[in-house]
């Protein structure tokens, strides 16, 4: 479906994530691209300029470790699965615009790439240093956090160490700010992915407060002090120890003079062994151990013994944190554990203290306190935090979680780094017209495990002539994390042939942001936070002329397997391929949408198949016994007041389906209930498609027409293929897609008449003729202010009322 990107007055940007080429797609896949390009179809039908791209998310740990499996190079077996998977899209019906497919894998593209990564690297924004990282000793790499699940992989699940080495990152942190405002912007993305990203990114605002450390016997080795970081100020009268993390810097000066060097030495040593084999990521240890040194608390003045202990992480904050253990969970099963003083300081303003049972982490009233006492957290945070800062113990900042973006890969499979290392000039980027830098293709893409890539024993790629000075110099042989080429693909469907640019900057800033992006969930934190970070970087640099990425969001349910989620690891998916063979595409698609709400996750149920199709052969068998009736499209407007009771609720269950389908499409991608409107639809069809009648009734004949075509229409971009057919067959000139979507006209839209049958004490005494779908107290009303009701009750109250929606009424008296 190729698509003119000069029309933008309608444009319609609609994108399905696009997919790893790991193999055969299951029907879990099939939900997320069905539910988009149902999207996209009934778009096209809206009068919307609908741009539908795919690719190929082909470089990366997934394509390299399956075809080390198989013994093949990365390239061919991503070749071969790209191949496989397009045939599947085609059977499924989507309508993708080939003409713009890319794959991160293709030179053309990760060129591109390059370059973003050498405007990253001339904005201070990509840099290199040695640092203490995530190493996954199965897939032989480097991860960054957000790739670390519980200390596990999350790609091969195998138990996470660590390493320490030089690697390049890329500084998100410089967004922070942006990156948790700007979620305002996103009104129509999912609850839940924007409060995943605020949680990551973890914005707080707080007191770094100065803790000096008390001198050792006069003398004033080691640390002078130490910061803490705090969002509860209002507790610093219950801080009543310190912690430090093993890895601190200072740890070594802290502790010496104080006769526990060896045991503080034995201890750390134990504590890094623990850490590299993972195990402590897996389940972190409660242990600690006394520095021999104590902390001044500047506003009690009291002493604070300082304890080192692994739950404190060098990475995040300072590195020591204030322990305050009626108020922290964590602080508190410590100070129990080493026999700490534990001290109240808020109290909750309703109920009374938890101790010793538990910490209360809430807020309140400040208690013991100094002049602080008496005080509301709120209150006594900004006093608390005011005093810190005239009195030089402490100033108000704000803490990020976030960390900048681990991008180095120690693997073959992913676009090189592009960038040369020389001994006069230092790191420098590979000239932009020299680009790309082409991943060699007769290499041994084994890993090697000794933290570096497989690109570093290839003589004739490492050796080159420094951009600079033209001295001997070394490439960079790390490639990039996968995640970066997802980043920005985006951008590139707009101008995926452009060799002279990444992307047309006056198109793109037509058609984005995307209008509509549709994939899992799973995806919440790490790819799109790292796609509104390019996006941010790119319009700082005016590249871009907006902000986000993706103006709407929506994330698809998973489908499940007996209970289980389905996967191939787990040995439980299910393939398209035999439904489709056996039952026919649309089946398969109508099943998926009709399986239940589409963010949520569902049950396969191979029965539910079934009944699909036997609905889609019912609209068969209704045209095959009514080709008569049906073989000329409707004539155009029905005289409503001409037809007959069959004729007039057929017309008006009509219209109610319209303004059915059209609302909950519209509204939440409801395609179930969608499906189940036009079902209602059907079966009314059904039951009166008495062939000889309604060939004998012009008027019903002409509205059986307009019904039927309307289903054609409001299926069509679920089941295309059958309405295809069916709209061709039933005389309509030109494909059902370049029709528009039937308008429901209101005035007959409203709800069908039902009879409402009256009972007291389960015994009928009344009927009603009234609008069906009315609410519970309207229908009670109705049945209250009956003339033979009111006769029976004679001014009796009744007990109870129980409607049945549609049914009946039944009061107890």
């Amino acid at each position: 479906m190729a698509v003119d990107l000069s029309r933008v007055e309608r444009k319609y940007y609609c994108l399905m994530m696009y997919p790893y080429p790991s193999g055969d797609l299951h029907v879990g896949h099939g939900r997320n691209y069905v539910i988009g390009d149902a999207l996209a179809r009934l778009k096209m039908m809206e009068g919307y300029n609908v741009l539908a791209p795919m690719g190929w998310d082909a470089f990366g740990l997934p394509a390299e470790n399956a075809a080390l499996t198989q013994d093949i190079h990365p390239a061919v077996w991503t070749r071969d699965n790209i191949a496989r998977m397009k045939s599947q899209f085609y059977r499924w019906g989507v309508v993708y615009d080939w003409s713009r497919e890319i794959a991160s894998y293709d030179p053309g593209y990760y060129k591109w790439t390059q370059w973003l990564f050498i405007q990253l690297f001339n904005e201070g924004l990509a840099y290199r240093k040695a640092a203490s990282v995530n190493w996954c000793p199965s897939c032989r790499t480097v991860l960054a956090n957000e790739q670390v699940v519980g200390g596990i992989c999350e790609r091969c699940e195998s138990e996470i160490t660590e390493k320490f080495l030089e690697q390049w990152f890329f500084k998100i942190t410089e967004f922070a700010d942006a990156l948790v405002d700007d979620l305002d912007q996103l009104g129509s993305w999912p609850e839940r992915v924007l409060t995943m990203q605020r949680n990551w990114i973890d914005r707080s605002n707080g007191l770094e407060i100065r803790f000096p450390v008390k001198p050792l016997d006069g003398s004033r080795t080691g640390p002078e002090q130490f910061f803490c970081f705090t969002t509860r100020p209002d507790t610093i009268f219950g801080a009543t120890f310190l912690v430090v993390s093993p890895e601190h810097p200072e740890v070594p000066g802290l502790v010496s003079g104080t006769g526990r060097e060896e045991v503080v030495r034995q201890f750390i040593e134990t504590e890094r062994a623990e850490k590299l084999s993972g195990r402590a990521r897996a389940a972190p240890r409660k242990t600690g151990m006394f520095s021999g040194r104590y902390a001044i608390n500047p506003f009690s003045k009291e002493e604070m013994p300082i304890f080192l202990a692994p739950y404190v992480l060098m990475e995040y904050g300072t590195g020591a944190i204030m322990a305050v253990p009626a108020h922290d969970e964590r602080d508190f099963e410590f100070a129990k554990r080493f026999d700490l003083s534990i001290r109240e300081v808020v109290r909750a303003k309703e109920g009374g203290t938890p101790y010793p049972e538990a910490a209360y982490e809430g807020k309140g009233v400040v208690v013991d306190s100094g002049p602080y006492t008496g005080l509301d957290s709120d209150t006594a945070f900004d006093r608390i935090a005011a005093w810190a800062e005239e009195n030089g113990a402490g100033k108000r900042m704000t803490n990020y979680r976030l960390r900048d973006w681990l991008v180095s890969r120690q693997r073959y499979w992913g676009t090189p780094i592009p960038m040369v290392h020389c001994e006069r000039c230092g790191v420098v980027p590979v000239p932009e017209k020299d680009l790309p830098v082409l991943l060699p293709e007769g290499v041994d893409f084994r890993p090697r495990g000794d933290g570096k890539s497989p690109l570093a024993s290839v003589e004739s790629y490492v050796r080159v002539d420094c951009p600079r000075c033209g001295k001997k110099a070394a490439r960079d042989t790390d490639t990039m994390d996968t995640f970066v080429d997802s980043s920005w693909y985006f951008l590139r469907y707009i101008s995926p042939h452009d060799d002279a640019q990444a992307f047309d900057k006056s198109l793109v800033n037509k058609w984005l942001p995307v209008d509509q992006y549709v994939g899992g969930v799973e995806h919440a934190i790490l790819h799109l936070m790292y796609a509104r970070f390019f996006t941010k970087f790119l319009n700082r640099s005016g590249f871009l002329g907006f902000t986000e990425p993706f103006a709407r969001l929506f994330t698809q349910g998973m489908i499940y397997k007996d209970g289980v989620k389905m996967s191939k690891s787990k040995g439980n998916v299910v393939s398209p391929d035999p439904i489709i063979e056996y039952f026919g595409a649309d089946t398969m698609r109508l099943y998926i949408l009709f399986a239940g709400p589409p963010e949520r996750d569902t049950e396969w149920r191979d029965d539910s198949v079934e009944g699909c199709h036997r609905f889609l052969s019912r609209i068969y068998r209704m045209w095959e016994s009514n080709t008569g009736v049906l073989s000329r499209p409707a004539q155009g407007e029905i005289p409503y007041e001409t037809l007959d009771a069959d004729s007039r609720q057929l017309f008006r269950k009509t219209h109610w389906a319209i303004q059915k389908v059209r609302k909950d499409l519209e509204d939440d991608f409801h395609f179930n209930t969608a499906i189940s409107a036009v079902m209602e639809l059907t079966n009314l069809m059904s039951s009166i498609s008495d062939t000889a009648k309604i060939a004998a009734n012009p008027g019903l004949a002409e509205v059986f027409r307009f019904a039927f075509a309307s289903t054609l229409r409001l299926l069509a971009p679920m089941t295309p293929h059958i309405c295809e057919e069916l709209w061709e067959q039933t005389g309509h000139a030109g494909s059902i897609f370049k029709s528009s979507m039937p308008e429901a006209d209101l005035a007959y839209a409203s709800a069908d008449k039902i009879t409402l049958v009256i009972q007291i004490n389960s015994r009928i005494r009344a009927r009603e003729e009234i609008d069906a779908d009315l609410s519970e107290s309207e229908v009670e009303a109705i049945a209250l202010a009956n003339p033979r009701i009111q006769e029976l009750l004679g001014g009796k109250p009744p007990k109870k009322i129980l409607v049945i929606k549609n049914k009946l009424v039944n009061i107890i008296v």
